[in-house]
């Protein structure tokens, strides 16, 4: 059938399975938004109030689905706002396919109004970007948008379109939905030499991240665990991929970690990362990390062997076919003495644990931990309340925690919540601080408007947390620019959105807002209310290794 541009691309993107884009409209992509009209029976669109709630928007309904989440904006400063929300998705590795309007080819490179070169802005923060100048390769490029997106590491994918390639006609021939490239195992002889380290090993530590997600790895993961009797940590990409209640979790690991899982994985003599990067955060001094252990890293992406921490055996491939390789040339082993200093470990952080009574972090969390069904989506945004939430929140099933890990990006927080809630079909709930909350809280127009079920919980303590934090420990106090100092009243300022909230600073009256957060259809804004000076704990120091982790103020 004979089609305009803009017609094969919405065509192309039913034809692939997404029910669900999220955008801002302009200039340079109306007739696009105009084929989104006509066919708005078979695929929704999200209005959102900026390109960036947008994006963290496709974002976290790709977090929460593991299908591609999908953003639509203008050329020049729409395609601009979506640029941290698509680096915010490459530093984590979600699948996510950005489709921008941009000026008529004649156009291109005469500075014309809203032109810019956003392939050439967004080339090192996407897998790949197409600048499409022919409509005739319109519907390959986003299929192959589409395959990119999930294949091998995932991560998002840029499609720039020119308004005369929208405009412009030629035959349209539908196709299946694109698959994922076939997943390939490590080398035969890189898993039998890390059969043999493994098998060698006395206490085994296994550490894993996002990527067991995005290989749904998480059984051959266990089943590596129960042969060998290791325990089993996370980075905070992990995070939900394995039941919080399984006997063998320590927690997640790094320099805001559990305590247990970070001086686990130091103690052990064989490290077997699994879909992890090894970032700072996760290693503290590299120099001192896990310094007694050969370590055993299998990802996807090469690159990312050796070049934080050196690994004893590196194995480039799918980690899902590799386990199952693995798996039959490992020996079944039980390590009685090396469980025994695992609890003392655990016996040694259920001291340190904050069970003061009152408004604090971790009772705040506790409350809304207690309303979590299995399917609720947790979203943060990034800070003090995100590692917080890290340690203290209980998930049963994988993709329920969303948080911007690599890039630590402030603002994400709510455009994901409202992106986890169509994906999910739940009631999602944001964690937010009130410095986050702040950067995109306009989002709430877009919550109200189409009436998303969210749950938000800013931890108000009046600064910048995090920030403080270190001023406090690092610093001598110096608060330098971390004094928000602002007379915001939230719960005012949901009921200007269209929706409702309430300041709480009790723990009873925190239980009530929650009980109102968790019945009312639409947002709900619970201003609850935190002393500046409560800290995150456990924490590595600058420049420190796992021996060196601070475990209670003032120690």
């Amino acid at each position: 059938m004979l089609l305009s541009g803009a017609d094969i691309l919405v065509k192309t993107l039913i034809e692939q399975g997404c029910d669900t884009v999220f955008g801002y409209p302009g200039g340079q992509i109306l007739d696009v938004y105009d084929s989104l009209y006509t066919h708005q029976d078979k695929i929704q669109h999200i209005l959102t109030a900026h390109e960036q709630g947008a994006a963290h928007a496709a974002d976290g309904y790709s977090r929460s689905t593991g299908r591609v989440g999908v953003v639509i904006s203008t050329s020049g400063p729409g395609a601009t706002n979506l640029v941290t929300g698509i680096a915010t998705a490459h530093l984590d590795s979600v699948p996510m396919v950005a489709i921008c309007g941009n000026v008529p080819t004649t156009q291109i490179g005469t500075d014309s109004f809203q032109e810019i070169d956003i392939t050439g802005i967004t080339l090192p923060i996407t897998k790949h970007n197409y600048f499409v100048g022919s409509v005739e390769d319109l519907a390959d490029t986003v299929r192959e948008a589409f395959m990119l997106a999930v294949s091998g590491r995932p991560g998002p994918v840029l499609i720039d379109i020119p308004k005369d390639v929208q405009v412009a006609k030629c035959e349209y021939l539908p196709k299946p939905p694109v698959e994922r490239m076939l997943p390939i195992a490590a080398k035969e002889k890189r898993i039998r030499e890390a059969a043999e380290i493994i098998n060698e090993a006395r206490r085994p530590y296994i550490y894993f991240g996002g990527g067991i997600v995005s290989a749904d790895a998480q059984a051959e993961m266990l089943a590596l665990a129960e042969a060998i009797d290791a325990p089993i940590g996370c980075s905070l990409m992990g995070l939900s991929a394995i039941p919080t209640s399984h006997k063998r979790f320590l927690g997640m690991q790094g320099m805001h970690g559990h305590y247990a899982s970070s001086r686990a994985m130091q103690k052990a003599d064989t490290v077997i990362a699994l879909g992890v990067r090894f970032n700072d955060r996760a290693t503290g001094n590299r120099h001192k990390f896990a310094p007694g252990a050969r370590i055993v890293h299998i990802d996807v992406d090469g690159s990312e062997l050796c070049k934080n921490v050196t690994a004893y055996c590196g194995l480039r491939g799918d980690l899902k076919p590799t386990l199952k390789q693995l798996l039959p040339l490992i020996n079944k082993q039980s390590r009685p003495e090396w469980w025994a200093k695992i609890e003392t470990l655990r016996k040694e952080e259920k001291e340190s644990i904050d069970n003061r009574e009152g408004m604090t972090p971790r009772n705040v969390l506790l409350a809304i931990n207690n309303r979590l069904s299995e399917n609720t989506p947790v979203c943060t945004d990034v800070g003090q309340h995100q590692m917080w939430t890290a340690q203290a929140i209980e998930f049963s099933r994988p993709r329920r925690f969303l948080s911007s890990g690599g890039l630590g990006t402030m603002g994400f927080g709510l455009g994901a919540a409202i992106g986890a809630s169509y994906g999910t079909g739940e009631r999602s709930v944001l964690v937010t601080g009130d410095g986050s909350f702040g950067m995109n809280l306009n989002e709430l127009a877009t919550a109200v408007r189409y009436n998303v079920p969210i749950a938000i919980v800013i931890m108000n303590n009046g600064v910048l947390g995090m920030v403080r934090q270190w001023q406090t420990l690092f610093f001598d106090k110096h608060y330098s620019s971390s004094v928000l100092d602002r007379s915001t009243d939230f719960p005012a300022l949901a009921r200007a959105f269209g929706a409702d909230g309430e300041t709480v600073t009790t723990l009873e009256a925190l239980e009530n807002a929650l009980d109102k957060a968790f019945s009312t259809n639409g947002p709900y804004v619970i201003d609850c209310r935190i002393d500046k000076d409560e800290l995150v704990l456990p924490m590595l120091p600058p420049g420190g290794s796992m021996d060196d982790i601070i475990v209670k103020a003032g120690v």
